[in-house]
């Protein structure tokens, strides 16, 4: 969808809904951690943070046991990466197979689209390079955020709320442009941050033989670390605006993505820097939450 030719499907209310939920939720926190002492026995607000809460985050929130029956692991994470493999990978190879051996989509999946989209499409119609280019760079995301669960990360025994994890988940070469070459170089810069980051929280907890020796939180130091307290989650956000660069940067679909990972990221992000802060009095006071010197 072009900003040329601009209108509005189903995904799109769906992505900016999902956006401004964030957005007020970071907001309401923001206001909430003003006078937390005065509203932490609230049934509310005591909800409230049970649900946008996990892992570390969410230990030493105060909570009825009934809210404890819809936690579930944190580790179940890889889930939404093996489903996001396998969806991902289901449209490359629909794309694939249109490019090289003139297969159209499936009827209904082309039904699908056009009902989220609001723009009608033809099964003859010709992926893009820009589509192409954003289907792969989200299969091979999808793909080393699953391995990293598997067999990089080193899990607590932090739990998620169960909404949480139930919410969670022939080109030319002519015609590669700027925005291409830059959105790519991002997408690489920002993979190889996120997966040091990754690698230096896993670290905390393992040994030098790599056998996990500790499930404690460390205050992370090293790398990026060193500016902000999430910089796994500052590269999550990078890595799509990058996809939407790959796009062509006119997709509004994609930037409204790009909004709703910005504000998840930045409450997630958020909890994670204030835990910090309450939990150790040496913690550098320089380091930001997710975006270095801003937020």
């Amino acid at each position: 969808m072009s900003m040329s030719r601009f209108s509005v499907g189903l995904i799109d209310v769906l992505w900016g809904f999902l956006a401004f939920c964030f957005l007020v939720a970071f907001c309401a926190h923001k206001i909430f951690a003003q006078q937390k002492n005065r509203y932490e026995t609230f049934g509310v607000y005591v909800l409230f943070q049970d649900l946008i809460r996990y892992g570390k985050t969410k230990q030493s929130l105060k909570r009825e046991k009934w809210l404890r029956v819809f936690d579930v692991p944190k580790r179940w994470f890889w889930h939404f990466y093996a489903v996001s493999v396998c969806w991902n990978g289901f449209l490359l190879v629909l794309m694939l197979n249109f490019l090289f051996y003139n297969q159209p989509c499936p009827p209904w999946l082309t039904a699908l689209l056009d009902r989220l989209t609001g723009v009608p499409s033809s099964r003859d119609q010709v992926p893009q390079p820009s589509a192409l280019l954003v289907q792969t760079l989200l299969c091979i995301h999808s793909l080393r955020r699953l391995l990293e669960c598997l067999f990089v990360s080193v899990f607590s025994d932090g739990a998620m709320h169960l909404v949480q994890y139930l919410f969670g988940r022939e080109t030319q070469l002519a015609e590669v442009n700027l925005f291409h070459l830059t959105g790519l170089l991002l997408f690489l810069g920002a993979s190889k941050l996120q997966h040091q980051s990754i690698a230096l929280l896993a670290r905390l907890r393992t040994g030098h033989s790599g056998s996990i020796e500790t499930l404690d939180h460390k205050v992370p130091r090293g790398g990026w670390f060193e500016l902000v307290s999430c910089p796994h989650y500052f590269a999550e956000l990078l890595i799509y605006v990058s996809l939407s660069l790959v796009g062509g940067g006119l997709s509004f679909t994609l930037w409204l993505v790009v909004l709703y990972v910005l504000f998840n990221q930045a409450l997630a992000g958020q909890l994670c820097h204030e835990l910090y802060i309450s939990k150790y009095d040496s913690y550098p006071k320089h380091r930001r939450a997710f975006i270095p010197y801003l937020l």
